[in-house]
């Protein structure tokens, strides 16, 4: 039969890879939105691709974030309820130690879980953030602006973004908590927009003080970004929901007013305002106020202010800020007489994938420079796997930065073919029994460690995969966290590793058993059945396909009916030769099972590798099983002497994918 398939066009993948994944907080353990709804996604592709492009091309980093007021809050919280002894750096380190533990136990293959605060990684750290602080200064990209920060005048001390809450002014915004300066959606304001600031300390509304700091001018980097989105969306496979949450914020500065408050008065009203055009359209409750820039806009506000007028801005860029004042941070260069600042966490986090890569070159005898190998080169990539709330500062703040360092700015030839920035690969929620769950909410989710309690790691990846992240937040709901009375038909985290631990484990335990019963413990040698080899292919084309667009939800669709395929050709086939005592047909059945078994685990490998890595080794074939530069063939190719070879004698009882000891009850 001719191989039409084999000259599909298949999708082109880079020589080098570097994976991120979001780095998590340093005052807290991972919870299960950690683990499924950013690093598993991470590491299965960060998996794939060493198996696509070789090991040696692929750096996968992550680690944790140890700076920021949220976990200077909470540890010194603990020590005033005198729950914990030692210092802010012990307490990050312990943090910090266990959530390496628990990715581990999770089968993340990280490169470098490093911590940006600690030891060899930390040091790196505070030495690219200096360098490209001082890059970014030497180059004009830094503005200082004197902008009003909270105070509580009750316990005299300016307070950190975390010590303020109250209501996100971007219009539209259904954030259940905004901070001094940023809502949990990602929203970025001037502090003097927030609405109804109450500080944490005296729950009091707090005072508005000048401080100084340094910011980035991001608000110049408008027309560059669209020109990028418009780019993307005409020659990548980026998210498209990525890609329009970004546009919102290119959008002018502006102003939504209530159309009650303005119906007297607004030609008044708009004689006194900065340059601007009006959007009024009578069908909707506010009018639009659209202004050229972020100064006519603040000029704006402050005439609203005096006129007692409620309003609400919208989403635009703003200067982004580098730093801040709280102790635990790293320390800013001193520049023009201002001293004793720390970077802001946020920008710092951005860069700090860049620090792992440095410190893990380093570690591997490499030169730490080469980084620029990684993460600059036309023939590399970096995929960073990030939550939806952080597409803000991943998908503007860090592009925008990075476009300064590589000396790109407004006045520059956009040439986007030769400009190498990160591949963003943004999840939705991962819900918890349909409601957004969080350390910080009322919603406490369960502890991605916990989970291993009633479910294996391998089960867990492949249903976190499943839920289809990349369209829609999708609900985490396992039984084991239900009443009994709410629980109804099968557990739904069960399902898809089901496909492992029940059909794929009785496949292979079947081939093994019929090897060692009618052929001493080897595989026959023959010719695969047509139909199976070219559905065998037409899986291989469609994994890769949906890898390449991190399409991880369809992935499990196609191994669940390539699995189930074999699984049926097995059990009609190996039925009627049984039943005739057909040894011939028998054979050829189990050199076509065999095949299918060798292409499934190559498949399946990235999502559950210790099981896989079981299954090659009871195979006794070596580890190019696993390289796609062999994918299409068959499993003599892996076979060292055939001759010689036999597989490895399974025993009753043996499983390749193991259900949790807790579902054998």
């Amino acid at each position: 039969m001719k191989d039409n398939r084999r000259q599909r066009p298949r999708p082109e993948f880079p020589k080098k890879a570097v994976v991120t994944a979001g780095m998590p907080y340093g005052n807290k353990e991972l919870h299960f939105g950690h683990v499924g709804g950013v690093f598993v996604h991470a590491d299965t592709y960060a998996r794939f691709l060493r198996d696509r492009i070789g090991k040696e091309n692929v750096i996968f980093v992550s680690g944790t974030d140890c700076y920021g007021s949220p976990i200077l809050a909470s540890y010194r919280q603990l020590v005033d309820e005198n729950k914990f002894e030692g210092t802010i750096e012990d307490y990050v380190r312990q943090n910090h130690n266990k959530q390496n533990e628990v990715l581990e136990k999770y089968e993340m293959s990280l490169n470098l879980y490093g911590a940006s605060g600690l030891d060899k990684p930390g040091e790196f750290h505070k030495e690219v953030s200096e360098e490209i602080f001082n890059k970014l200064y030497e180059n004009g990209y830094l503005t200082k602006l004197s902008t009003p920060q909270f105070y509580d005048p009750e316990h005299k001390v300016l307070l950190n973004g975390r010590q303020v809450v109250g209501k996100c002014p971007i219009e539209g915004c259904n954030s259940d908590k905004a901070y001094a300066d940023e809502c949990s959606m990602g929203h970025m304001y001037m502090p003097n927009e927030l609405i109804d600031p109450k500080s944490i300390l005296s729950g009091k509304t707090p005072e508005l003080r000048d401080v100084t700091n340094w910011y980035f001018k991001l608000d110049e980097y408008n027309d560059v970004l669209k020109d990028r989105i418009k780019n993307l969306k005409e020659n990548s496979n980026s998210r498209k929901y990525l890609l329009n949450t970004i546009e919102e914020f290119l959008k002018p500065p502006i102003i939504y007013v209530k159309r009650k408050q303005l119906e007297d008065d607004l030609a008044d009203i708009q004689n006194k305002l900065p340059k601007h055009t009006i959007i009024d359209e009578p069908k909707k409750p506010s009018i639009t106020f659209i202004f050229e820039n972020l100064e006519d806009r603040d000029t704006a506000r402050d005439v609203f202010d005096k006129l007692g007028i409620r309003f609400r801005t919208g989403k635009t860029l703003v200067p982004f800020r580098l730093s801040g004042n709280i102790d635990w941070g790293i320390k800013v260069p001193e520049k023009e007489d201002l001293e004793n600042l720390t970077f802001w966490v946020w920008p710092e986090s951005l860069w700090a994938p860049i620090s792992f890569t440095k410190t893990y070159l380093d570690s591997i005898g490499e030169n730490p420079e080469n980084w620029k190998d990684w993460w600059q080169s036309k023939d590399s990539k970096v995929y960073q796997f990030i939550g939806e709330d952080n597409i803000y500062f991943y998908g503007i703040a860090e592009m925008g930065m990075f476009l300064a360092l590589l000396g790109i700015n407004k006045d520059s030839s956009l040439d986007w073919e030769n400009i190498n920035l990160p591949h963003l690969i943004p999840n939705n929620h991962v819900l918890f029994m349909d409601k957004k769950a969080s350390s910080s909410s009322d919603i406490k989710p369960p502890m991605a460690e916990e989970l291993l309690d009633y479910y294996t790691a391998e089960q867990l990846r492949m249903h976190f995969l499943s839920l289809g992240l990349a369209k829609k937040s999708v609900s985490f709901t396992p039984q084991v966290f239900m009443k009994e009375e709410d629980r109804q038909g099968p557990d739904t985290v069960l399902k898809d590793g089901n496909l492992l631990t029940n059909v794929f484990n009785r496949l292979i335990r079947s081939c093994f058993y019929t090897s060692q019963k009618y052929f001493d413990s080897k595989i026959p040698m023959g010719e695969v059945d047509e139909k199976i080899l070219e559905e065998s292919k037409e899986a291989i084309l469609n994994y890769e396909r949906h890898m390449y667009n991190h399409d991880f939800h369809r992935i499990v669709y196609v191994l669940d009916s390539y699995i189930r395929k074999m699984n049926k050709y097995w059990v009609n086939n190996m039925k009627k030769a049984e039943a005739d005592e057909d040894n011939e047909l028998r054979e050829k059945v189990l050199i076509t099972a065999f095949h299918g078994v060798r292409t499934a685990i190559t498949l399946i490998h990235p999502i559950a590798p210790d099981s896989c890595k079981m299954v090659r080794e009871y195979l006794n074939v070596n580890e190019n099983i696993w390289n796609w530069d062999y994918i299409f063939d068959n499993i003599y190719s892996f076979i060292e002497d055939y001759d010689n070879h036999k597989i490895k004698y399974l025993e009753p009882r043996i499983d390749f994918f193991e259900k949790h000891e807790s579902q054998y009850k």
